[in-house]
């Protein structure tokens, strides 16, 4: 059985407006499920590290092409 996908595209949003969409989609999704978030605001790669480092989840992959940062956290137990 596969594993759910979770996406979420916060393209155009500016921060703070991504990490926040995620952090509530990561409220509906069990441990060890991964969300991949796709947002065009550089800024990002901070808010989603540091999201990672106060919440423990992990960030899986990280990737950036033609202007779209692609995200893949893994949410872990809670902290």
């Amino acid at each position: 059985m596969s594993e759910p996908q979770h996406i979420l595209d916060t393209k155009g949003l500016s921060c703070p407006l991504p990490v926040l969409k995620a952090k509530k989609a990561f409220k509906s999704m069990a441990e060890g499920e991964c969300l991949t978030v796709f947002a065009t605001d550089p800024a990002s790669a901070i808010d989603f590290r540091h999201l990672c480092n106060v919440t423990g989840y992990i960030l899986e992959k990280y990737n950036e092409q033609d202007g779209v940062f692609e995200y893949v956290i893994r949410k872990t137990a809670a902290q």
